[in-house]
């Protein structure tokens, strides 16, 4: 009879054993199953900072002059050997999902001012080390958030009021003016180059420049990479380098009037298939010289038109060659549509669709159109030196593929740093000066401030100083000399003190950044930062199913 009671008493005991494995409880019965949850401070908030610092880590010894290069090797097996943060940040393919709040404060930076990335990535690494060191001593993460918020104001009206004076509102057409603004800039990716970049960077520049700066576009500087020579060997052409030949054997045209047709020279295929059925030889002459007589008839129209350069943006018959050779006219062939239309607007042609004779609205011009060669390559050169000119090309000359790629980096962020000049050429004291004279009035403020904020923005303050030691770490100096002469200097009221990064005297105060670039930069570091302390809760959903996508080479998609 026990023994009986026993099992009774034990049965409904093994069936809610049973039930409670089955049944799902807490997130996991809200969800699908697969998912993950990670919460809490440990699991969430500090590992999204840990994320963070290990992309920091990677872009800040590349700050600087004498940062070091990174190599990158991509999905598609592209080599990048380069400094520059923002290829870093865009050819890294970021999983994390904090990290990439990084990535894409990054990316803010590149489309806003086009240089900076790797101030924006360095400083939210050193802000969020920071705020973790606050999380352990106990502040908690909304404390931080606001003493962060309340720097950032401070900080920025800090750096307004180190402004250099009548630094505003300067003519950007000005060589000597423009050339004081893109050292720094160009001189971060090319150190010991950055005279001869510059000095084409601001010629290209000047030349498409319109009469309100404002507008300026960088898509009207182009970039042409030849290899052989160096970059003392690159110039500046008014007008499109196409590294193309021409078609026929016409290489040369003076003061040419241009029609580009977008389909290609030929006749036009018809839109429904249609069957000839040819009986005699007689028949088959008299349909071969039809077609040709149809031909010769258009490029006659094109060539009455007064046109003597043809440009074709699709292919190029050779019956349709033959006529353009016989009323010596130049034909050249360009693939890419978006090319086509760089063409357009530096000449002023318009593209007609149809192989007809073009109005003279039309036609573009340019004052020479020549096929030459540079280093071994046959380019066709075209030039508008009379004024009036959309595009400027700046074709670099160097050794590998990998300083041709790193050069037109460093040619863009010149082109970027004076689109945002022409925005607001106002400058800032530079080599890490500006920053460690916001972080001494910021660490004032903190010194005032009541309550727990004060922790964050004393840590706000000592996070700025990351930039004049990533400097002096960067070119091999002692940090803490460094960071003690330029303390030293700023409280003796040298605002404009910065790194030496020669080495060959304790400051250095001839050295500008522009404001828009530190402004930018520190609003966006700080958002971001603040967006990934926020972050309390990770959900992340099942994978979807299906075969994982082959990544190797060889794919037929690549």
């Amino acid at each position: 009879m026990l023994e009986f009671q026993l099992t009774r008493s034990q049965k409904p005991l093994d069936l809610a054993v049973l039930d409670s494995e089955q049944q799902p409880y807490g997130m996991q019965s809200m969800l699908k199953e697969g998912h993950k949850l990670l919460s809490g401070l440990d699991e969430a908030v500090l590992k999204n900072i840990d994320a963070c610092k290990q992309l920091s880590k990677i872009t800040r010894t590349s700050l600087g002059p004498n940062g070091m290069n990174k190599m990158v090797i991509n999905h598609l097996e592209k080599l990048f050997v380069t400094t520059d943060a923002g290829t870093m940040v865009n050819e890294l393919e970021v999983q994390h999902p904090a990290a990439k709040l990084l990535v894409l404060a990054a990316r803010a930076q590149q489309e806003e001012v086009g240089d900076g990335v790797n101030l924006v990535v360095s400083f939210a690494g050193e802000l969020l080390q920071n705020a973790e060191e606050l999380i352990r001593m106990g502040l908690h993460p909304s404390e931080i958030i606001a003493g962060y918020s309340k720097a950032i104001v401070a900080g920025l009206e800090a750096l307004e009021a180190i402004v250099e004076p009548n630094t505003k509102d300067v003519d950007m057409t000005n060589k000597d003016e423009a050339m004081k603004r893109l050292i720094p800039v160009v001189a971060s990716k090319q150190y010991g180059q950055e005279e001869a970049l510059c000095r084409l960077i601001t010629e290209a520049c000047i030349q498409v420049c319109p009469k309100n700066p404002v507008n300026f576009n960088v898509d009207n500087v182009r970039v042409t990479k030849l290899l052989g020579g160096g970059v003392f060997d690159s110039s500046v052409v008014p007008g499109m380098v196409l590294k193309a030949d021409a078609v026929g054997s016409i290489k040369k045209a003076a003061k040419a009037k241009i029609a580009v047709f977008g389909a290609g020279v030929d006749l036009a295929a018809t839109e429904t298939k249609g069957t000839v059925l040819i009986k005699s030889a007689e028949q088959l002459e008299s349909y071969a010289i039809t077609e040709e007589a149809k031909i010769e008839s258009l490029i006659k129209e094109v060539a009455a038109s007064g046109a003597t350069v043809i440009v074709s943006g699709g292919p190029v018959g050779e019956m349709a060659l033959h006529f353009c050779e016989r009323n010596k006219i130049m034909v050249l062939k360009i693939a890419s549509k978006f090319e086509l239309r760089r063409f357009c607007r530096t000449t002023g042609a318009s593209s007609v669709v149809k192989l007809q004779r073009p109005t003279p609205d039309e036609l573009g011009f340019a004052d020479s159109i020549s096929v030459e060669e540079i280093g071994g390559t046959r380019v066709t050169v075209i030039k508008n030196e009379s004024g009036g000119n959309m595009i400027a090309t700046v074709v670099i000359r160097g050794s590998t593929d990998s300083v041709l790629d790193d050069f037109e980096r460093a040619v863009d962020d010149g082109v970027n740093a004076y689109k945002a000049a022409c925005r607001d050429s106002r400058l800032v004291p530079g080599a890490g000066a500006a920053e460690i004279e916001v972080a001494r009035r910021l660490q004032d403020l903190g010194s005032k401030e009541t309550g727990l904020n004060q922790y964050a923005i004393l840590k706000f303050a000592e996070s700025l100083e990351i930039v004049p030691r990533i400097l002096a770490e960067n070119a091999g100096l002692n940090t803490l000399d460094v960071l003690s002469a330029l303390h030293a200097a700023h409280a003796s009221g040298n605002i404009h003190a910065g790194v030496d990064i020669e080495g060959t005297q304790s400051t250095k105060d001839d050295i500008w950044d522009l404001y828009i670039t530190k402004f930018w930069a520190l609003k966006l570091a700080a958002d971001a930062v603040c967006t990934v302390l926020r972050v309390d809760q990770i959900i992340m959903a099942k994978q979807a199913g299906g075969p994982k996508p082959r990544t190797g080479p060889g794919d037929e998609d690549d």
